[in-house]
C-alpha cells in the first residue's frame, strides 16, 4: 500500500514538472490564447522557474498577455519581478497598468512606492483604485501625503474608498 502511494506521488510530481515545462514553452506560442493560458497557469504553479519566462512575457505585443503575466508574477511574489514590472506602470494599455499596480502591491517591495504615485491621477478609475490598493498593501508612510491629496480631488466613490483604505493601512502601520 505504502509503495503505491509513493508511486502515485512520484507520478503526480512528474506530470507537474512536465506541465510547467509545457506552459513555459507555450509562453512563446504564436497563439495568444495559448500564451494567456500559460501565463495564468504559471502564476498558479508556485514554481520559481516560472519567474524568468513570465518576466519575458511582460514584453509581449498583446496587451492582455502583458496584463496576465504581470498578475501571475504578483501571485508568485518573487522579488525578481519588481524591476521588470515597474515600466508597465506607464504602459498605454489601462489593463496592463492596472495589473502592474496590483502585482507591485502583492510583491510588497518599497521600491514600488514612488513609481505608483503618478497612477493616483490616472484617467481610468480602475487604475487609480489599483494604485491606491497597492500603496495600502505597501504600508509605506511616503505615500500618505500623495494619497491624502488624491482623496481631496477624487470624485469617484470607488476610488475614494480605496484611498481611504490605503490611508488606514499606512497610518495604522506607522502608528500615526
Amino acid at each position: 500500500m505504502e509503495r503505491s502511494v509513493k508511486r502515485l506521488v512520484e507520478d503526480r510530481e512528474k506530470r507537474r514538472e512536465e506541465n510547467i515545462g509545457k506552459y513555459i514553452e507555450q509562453l512563446s506560442d504564436e497563439s495568444t490564447p495559448y500564451r494567456l493560458r500559460a501565463a495564468e497557469a504559471l502564476g498558479r504553479c508556485a514554481d520559481p522557474r516560472a519567474v524568468e519566462p513570465l518576466i519575458a512575457a511582460l514584453h509581449d505585443l498583446e496587451n492582455e498577455v502583458r496584463w496576465v503575466a504581470a498578475q501571475a508574477l504578483g501571485r508568485l511574489r518573487d522579488p525578481r519581478a519588481v524591476e521588470p514590472i515597474l515600466p508597465l506602470l506607464a504602459d498605454p494599455d489601462r489593463w496592463t497598468r492596472r495589473g502592474a499596480a496590483w502585482s507591485l502591491g502583492e510583491l510588497g517591495d518599497p521600491r514600488a512606492v514612488e513609481p505608483l504615485l503618478p497612477l493616483l491621477a490616472d484617467k481610468k478609475k480602475d487604475v487609480r483604485t489599483a494604485a491606491a490598493d497597492a500603496l495600502g498593501k505597501l504600508r509605506d508612510p511616503r505615500a500618505a501625503s500623495a494619497l491624502s491629496a488624491a482623496l481631496e480631488g477624487e470624485e469617484e466613490p470607488e476610488v475614494r474608498t480605496a484611498i481611504r483604505r490605503a490611508l488606514r493601512e499606512i497610518t495604522c502601520e506607522a502608528g500615526l
